[in-house]
């Protein structure tokens, strides 16, 4: 009797497991049915939102290399827009010459500002600078050039490249100061401790432990700033204005830069100046590229470095 009840109890044991298996089984393939389709649809969503993105790059090469020779890359702007011929070299030089000064201002300041707000996030400033930061994120850029022509422009100043300057500076700010921040962040508490447990002061620590290690990821920052100051054209209208040579001053005359060059000749009629707007376009983004190249590269060596 007792054998009997034994084999039913193994016999019901053995149905119960078996059905649990296959419903686990069968939740197994649920899921990863679930999942395949979930990895399906990002799979698309990126694929749509780089579709865009590669659309512009092949028209801009397609239609811009076209035009790209040396001429276009050694020869000044081209005063009539129906005429073959001439390039952007005074736009490529103001463009760096605008970009430099906004970088030596912006990067410190936006830089500082990360570090202050996370390394002295006890501070009661930091949502009053948060708050800012994130406005100024959002301000559109035709009202930083207006502010700048108010200041500088009407207040002396003339059009220069020095407003430019400042008014690029303004946009680069707070995009460096959130973007730092986040790379701040990511930095291991572990490393500011072990420093504080060796006796180094706050200050110490910022400048010889955190900003090291977060050394690439500001570098990336700086980058993203820099794209967009360089295809900027709304402050420069009302800042820089555009000129028709090489502008080496800083204050007193009006400085050329690509995508004024740019906004001027594609606005217009003419299929001469349509091409070299379009192989201005190429070069503006061979421009950012080139530098976001070489800024990788200097992280790299700070990273060995260290």
């Amino acid at each position: 009797m007792s054998i009997t009840t034994t084999s039913t109890e193994t016999n019901s044991s053995q149905k119960r497991f078996t059905l649990g298996a296959s419903k686990m089984s069968g939740n197994y393939a649920a899921r990863k049915r679930k999942s395949q389709i979930m990895e399906g649809i990002l799979f698309l969503a990126i694929l749509l939102a780089l579709t865009p993105l590669a659309l512009i790059l092949f028209e801009v090469i397609r239609r811009g290399a076209s035009a790209m020779n040396i001429e276009f890359l050694t020869s000044v702007q081209n005063i009539s827009l129906i005429r073959e011929g001439g390039g952007y070299l005074n736009g490529l030089v103001g463009t760096l010459y605008m970009v430099a000064i906004a970088s030596i201002i912006a990067v410190p300041l936006g830089v500082a500002t990360a570090t202050y707000v996370v390394e002295y996030s006890d501070s009661k400033l930091v949502p009053f600078i948060q708050f800012f930061t994130d406005v100024m994120t959002g301000v559109p850029s035709i009202f930083v050039g207006l502010f700048i022509y108010t200041i500088l422009v009407q207040g002396g100043g003339g059009f220069s490249t020095l407003a430019g300057g400042l008014a690029l500076s303004l946009l680069m700010i707070p995009i460096i100061a959130r973007a730092s921040e986040e790379v701040i962040r990511l930095v291991p508490d572990d490393l500011r401790n072990a420093a504080y447990g060796l006796g180094a002061r706050r200050w110490q620590v910022v400048m010889q432990i955190v900003l090291p290690t977060a050394g690439s990821g500001l570098i990336t920052a700086s980058m993203l700033a820099v794209a967009r100051a360089a295809g900027e054209t709304a402050p420069l209208l009302l800042t820089a204005l555009g000129a028709f040579k090489i502008v080496p001053e800083l204050l007193g005359s009006p400085q050329a830069a690509l995508p004024l060059i740019i906004f001027n000749e594609a606005r217009g009629p003419f299929e001469p100046a349509h091409a070299r707007a379009w192989a201005g376009a190429l070069e503006l983004m061979l421009l950012v590229l080139l530098l976001t190249l070489i800024a990788r590269a200097i992280g790299r060596k700070t990273e060995a470095a260290i």
